[in-house]
């Protein structure tokens, strides 16, 4: 299985997030025998290549993973297999099939013909004698080469059936071809021109690639349909490190610039499924399936009422359904999100895969020296936005410390409510009781689980949370928001609803105050994330690929 996959986080030195899933689950599906190809809007290291071919705006990076070195030779030895047996190359894309021209048009047939010639001639301006020439001169034309020219000013005149081309339409009039009268028609004159005839975006494709239009560029106008909330030709995409922000500026001038990227970076690049996460690429996703031909498959791990509330942005929005509905089947990270994506976004119950995120397990991680305390500590490790409640958090400390004093909580982390949150905890007089790290990374990131003696996720929405299963796995046990999609999995968690500040100090309080419980779920969780990995992630994935390459092109891939 060779899967194209479209990401915009893929750092190897942060915990939890979009980035994490990627790297952990790449990993899997290489060790299952996929070959995946990794696009990225920003270059990084080299060492993030280690299993997967990597794309960025600094080129490509091949992968030094053996396993995936191996299949690249099976590969091209069974390719020179099929040319020494003399088999055509496969085409990238869906082809046109050649019409054939009968060599007697029947009555009907060059009724419908003439008639078309004839409209056109009208809607052209040419009446009268003008219009008598033009039509004779039409007809005559016609009848000696079987091509109907139809101005695109009247769509009214040509508008064929759905689920068929240009070429079959001139077959059934008796022609062999239909020529459209436009030098040069632009994208917002294309779009416009489908709206107004009712095509579909599929259909407007078929004609594209087929040349009908010799104006048009097919991929500009595979990325603006993809894309319409984004002007036309926002530039290319520019290199960035790997430290550039992920997040901010004009994302949708980027979405539109990495959809750009994809479509002109991957030609020499062979694959068998469209992977795509998240908002951001899900244009790159649908632009490629549309000149590739290739199922796409899109992979949800939040939404914009996840990260909005109940006031998202429409745009945002519009283009997680417009990806959601183009796809071939969709990978939610949790049933939450699989019901989100039905209720919310009008995507068939049938179309959605749950496909629990899993955690790697770092054994040499357990042991890392902690920063010692007398004092009992508290983690909150995640982006400090309202979406992860961060305000809860504080609030509930506020309430430990009015029964506890040898408690420290930790807030580890950055996002646009931190300064909120600092003063919060100052208003509240536990400013000296809480302690804000700021950005964590890389061995920072094992030191400050192996000093918590409890984990607290109070999100607000959580369509998954990768976090709590790291925790676990660092022997940390965990207090966990029940609207979250790690809820469904854990059983070994304690759970609590984020507004319920009261239960969630009472269950920090009991873990602190009891050993008994605290070595409980610690033994118990320790045990239950070991069969929470991204090998079972991996193998559903690969079961959603086959089933979108089944339904696109109707048989299974081995």
């Amino acid at each position: 299985m060779r899967v194209l996959m479209l990401g915009w986080e893929f750092p190897p030195f942060i915990t939890g997030g979009l980035g994490t899933a990627c790297a952990g689950l790449t990993k899997s599906l290489v060790q299952a025998g996929a070959e995946v190809t990794f696009v990225l809007p920003k270059s990084v290291g080299a060492e993030s290549a280690s299993h997967v071919r990597l794309v960025t705006p600094r080129g490509i990076t091949e992968p030094v993973n053996r396993a995936a070195e191996a299949a690249k030779l099976r590969a091209a030895a069974d390719a020179q297999t099929a040319t020494a047996q003399g088999a055509k190359p496969k085409s990238s894309g869906p082809a046109a099939s050649a019409p054939s021209v009968p060599s007697t048009p029947s009555g009907t047939a060059e009724a419908r013909a003439l008639e078309t010639a004839h409209a056109g001639c009208v809607l052209l301006g040419l009446t009268g004698d003008a219009g008598a020439t033009a039509f004779t001169q039409r007809l005559e034309a016609f009848r000696q080469t079987r091509v109907i020219e139809i101005p695109l000013t009247a769509p009214s005149v040509y508008a064929p059936r759905e689920g068929s081309d240009a070429e079959s339409e001139a077959e059934s009039f008796g022609a062999r071809e239909v020529r459209f009268l436009i030098s040069s028609p632009t994208t917002a004159q294309m779009l416009e021109w489908a709206d107004r005839v009712g095509w579909s975006e599929s259909r407007m494709r078929t004609l594209a690639q087929s040349g009908a239009f010799p104006g048009l560029d097919p991929v500009e106008f595979a990325i603006q349909t993809a894309l319409p909330e984004a002007p036309a030709r926002s530039g290319d995409m520019q290199d960035q490190t790997a430290d550039a922000a992920d997040y901010s500026g004009d994302l949708l001038g980027a979405a539109a610039r990495y959809a750009r990227f994809c479509a002109a970076n991957l030609g020499g690049i062979e694959f068998d499924v469209i992977h795509a996460h998240d908002w951001l690429t899900y244009p790159a996703g649908m632009a490629l399936q549309k000149l590739t031909g290739k199922p796409l498959v899109v992979h949800v791990h939040s939404t914009e009422f996840d990260r909005s509330g109940e006031t998202p942005n429409q745009q945002v929005y519009s283009i997680e359904r417009r990806g959601m509905h183009a796809a071939t089947r969709v990978i939610s990270v949790s049933m939450l999100t699989k019901n989100v994506c039905i209720r919310r976004y009008g995507v068939p119950d049938s179309k959605i895969d749950v496909v629990y995120n899993g955690v790697e397990l770092r054994p040499e991680d357990v042991g890392t020296q902690p920063i010692h305390s007398k004092d009992k500590i508290v983690l909150y490790f995640g982006r400090i936005t309202l979406q992860k409640g961060p305000e809860y958090f504080i609030r509930a400390a506020k309430r430990v410390l009015e029964y506890m004093d040898n408690v420290k909580f930790v807030v580890a982390g950055n996002g646009d409510q931190a300064t909120r949150m600092i003063e919060m905890a100052a208003a509240l007089g536990i400013g000296h009781k809480v302690l804000f790290t700021g950005f964590l990374r890389g061995r920072d990131i094992s030191r400050v689980f192996s000093m918590a003696d409890l984990y607290v996720m109070p999100s607000v929405s959580e369509p998954f949370g990768i976090a709590p299963l790291e925790a676990m796995s660092h022997n940390v046990p965990v207090l966990i928001s029940k609207t979250s999609g790690v809820s469904e999995v854990l059983v070994h968690a304690l759970k609590a609803d984020f507004w319920d500040i009261d239960d969630m100090a009472d269950k920090i309080i009991a873990v602190l105050r009891h050993p008994i419980l605290s070595d409980t779920l610690k033994e118990h969780g320790s045990f239950e994330v070991r069969g929470i990995s991204w090998d079972g992630s991996a193998t559903k994935c690969l079961q959603t690929y086959n089933r979108a390459i089944a339904e696109r092109f109707g048989a299974l891939k081995s």
